[in-house]
């Protein structure tokens, strides 16, 4: 505990303006003035409730919708019945636009509310089991779960029961609501299959077993951005998690860092004390000498065939609805919960990629004929099955992009101008901002939203980048164009997933061809690949023959990958060789100038020519080094 002190006081001199806000007053002030405010309208609402002490209530101020509000709900792991969703239906339809978002974790938001509804719908929610308590600011966040849980196949430790003793251990108690640094997410699975992102979340129990006993390992340190690190803990049972949770929880309320709101996550303090010292601290506060870690065994890539259905544990199946960048309605989930009742077990469930689950399912294909597959699609293109998309600027202050729609434009842009087969998988992860509410770092290909030059104006556009994974621990993915506008980013993203569809093998998801394929590469290469192959395609170059990935050989290494791609282009245009195999491994400053270049600049598109030119210049000191040199030369 001394070093965890330690650190807490050298991070103590000062405190940010939202922990001096909190100092003001009770949280539980703005609770119960909630009726008078709706009784009284918008004006009547200070504006630190609005911009604080409601949030912790699930209550949002949302400036980009001037005096309405949004209300964040709690659904555990998003596990609804057919009750909870027709009321959280009804609502939506009376009070908010009919407009309903499913987010990345697998929750429900309400918007466009007035004041003077928030109460009347609290307490109809409320009678059904279903809140808003905790879903902002500074506490512990909805907790995230498997959504089939006992139900799937692959369900080693059912996990449910113990997120909903953890999630009662801190709900609207006085000691938790607001106490802690900043927000804490949580989840528990005990699947084999990562369904929920477990691992990337402040605290993480997965799925191990130690010494023929099965339990969770423990990970910590988890947010946008950052896997998680393993704590070398293992914990068997309910009590032993609940053990865990408040013991850590505690620490981080206790030593958590108050002042830099922006360095201020559990990952911060983990960095300042070092994991084995938070390790044994976790074991002094919580009484208790856990285990040191077992095998973890929720590793598997749950995206299995695409065909909109899971089978469950019963021999019944879970029917997925792809809900595009999780935009829906209360009328929608209402019809849900009418088919729950009607086709399956009363059971509805929503998914960190923003779908939508009917459980208990007997008769698949009847239910395929309901008018409501029609609008959200059982299996829609590659490109929409694994879609996600954070809020945007049409919601969020924070958003740079409008994001949603721009997901769902791409995405069908992609599906007109490179279809897939069947047995593609791409999972396309959208974020509005660097937050990352949309969990861009672990999509197959990632888009952050940024301000971006076109024609010499400001534009909407997006960071891209591959290589995030959910299967094992998670990795995060490398950005291979930045600031892409909008209307050329799509065009980037088609040659890649030309790419992909032309090189990988049968039932070959983009994960897996990266691993393959895309691993051998530099980012760099990968990002120039897209702009060249995107080039070409817009201005007519065909170059019958050249393939830069099956031709290109490298070890990611940027200069050798430059030389080699000028080299094998060229002699795909010219059918000769600019040097001999000698040449090619002597020092480049005692190369002659290649042979017929002139002759390649009078044969092809001038800006291919000049690329290879530069490509392998035989003066280094004139030869590009990196391939974002190189892009200076090739624009469209």
């Amino acid at each position: 505990m001394e070093k965890l002190q330690s650190a807490y006081e050298a991070r103590s001199k000062k405190l940010n303006k939202i922990e001096k806000l909190k100092q003001t007053k009770d949280v539980f002030e703005a609770w119960e003035k909630l009726e008078y405010y709706a009784q009284n309208g918008y004006d009547s609402i200070p504006d630190e409730d609005k911009s604080y002490f409601l949030k912790c209530f699930g209550i949002y101020d949302r400036p980009k919708t001037p005096k309405q509000f949004m209300l964040k709900l709690r659904i555990p792991a998003g596990h609804l019945n057919a009750k909870q969703a027709r009321v959280i239906g009804e609502c939506a339809q009376e009070f908010a636009q009919d407009y309903l978002d499913l987010t990345t974790r697998a929750q429900c938001e309400l918007r466009y509310l007035d004041i003077q509804n928030i109460p009347t719908i609290l307490k109809r929610l409320e009678a059904v089991g279903i809140n808003a308590h905790q879903t902002g600011v500074d506490n512990v966040r909805g907790i995230m779960g498997d959504p089939f849980d006992d139900l799937a196949m692959d369900c080693i430790l059912p996990s449910h029961d113990t997120l909903l003793a953890m999630q009662e251990e801190i709900l609207f108690k006085k000691e938790w609501v607001s106490q802690l640094p900043r927000k804490f997410n949580v989840a528990i699975t005990g699947c084999m299959s990562n369904r929920c992102n477990v691992f990337v979340h402040d605290l993480c129990f997965v799925l191990a077993n130690k010494n023929g006993v099965y339990g969770y390992n423990v990970y910590l340190g988890g947010k946008v951005g950052l896997i998680a690190k393993s704590a070398d803990l293992f914990v068997s049972g309910k009590e032993e998690v609940l053990s865990c949770f408040k013991a850590v929880v505690s620490l981080y309320k206790k030593y958590g860092f108050r002042d830099n709101r922006n360095k201020n996550r559990l990952a911060y303090l983990l960095d300042s004390v070092g994991m084995e010292s938070f390790v044994q601290a976790i074991r002094d506060e919580a009484g208790s000498d856990f285990q040191t870690a077992g095998v973890t065994l929720t590793n598997i890539d749950y995206f299995e065939p695409d065909s909109g259905k899971v089978q469950l544990k019963n021999h019944t199946f879970a029917v997925r609805a792809v809900v595009p960048s999780g935009i829906f309605s209360g009328s929608a989930l209402g019809e849900a919960a009418e088919l729950a009742r009607k086709y399956g077990n009363g059971e509805i469930r929503i998914d960190m990629e923003q779908s939508l689950y009917i459980l208990g399912v007997k008769e698949v294909e009847s239910l395929l004929q309901e008018p409501f597959f029609s609008r959200y699609k059982n299996v829609d293109s590659a490109y929409f099955n694994h879609l996600i998309a954070c809020a945007g600027t049409q919601h969020c202050p924070f958003g740079v992009i409008e994001n949603k729609n721009d997901a769902i434009e791409m995405s069908s842009y992609l599906a007109k101008n490179v279809p897939l087969s069947e047995d593609a998988r791409v999972r396309l992860y959208w974020s509005a901002c660097p937050k990352g509410c949309g969990i861009h770092g672990l999509g197959d290909i990632g888009f952050e939203g940024c301000k971006a030059k076109y024609e010499g104006e400001s534009t909407s556009g997006v960071h891209i980048s591959i290589g995030g994974k959910l299967v094992s621990e998670g990795v995060e993915g490398h950005t291979v164009i930045k600031s892409a506008p909008l209307i050329v980013a799509k065009k980037y993203v088609a040659a890649l997933m030309r790419e992909y569809d032309r090189l990988r093998k049968k039932n070959e998801s983009f994960e897996r061809f990266y691993d393959r394929v895309l691993a051998n590469y530099s980012h760099a290469a990968i990002g120039f690949m897209m702009r060249f192959l995107a080039y070409c395609e817009a201005n007519g170059v065909k170059i019958d023959g050249f393939g830069f990935f099956e031709n290109v050989k490298t070890a990611r290494n940027e200069e050798f990958e430059v030389f080699e791609f000028g080299r094998k282009l060229y002699y795909t245009l010219s059918k000769t060789e600019p040097y001999s195999e000698v040449e090619r491994f002597t020092n480049v400053n005692k190369r002659e100038k290649p042979q017929n270049i002139e002759k390649l600049v009078g044969d092809v598109d001038e800006n291919v020519a000049m690329l290879v030119h530069r490509c392998i210049e035989p003066d280094e000191k004139k030869r590009a080094l990196v391939f974002s040199e190189l892009w200076e030369l090739v624009q469209i």
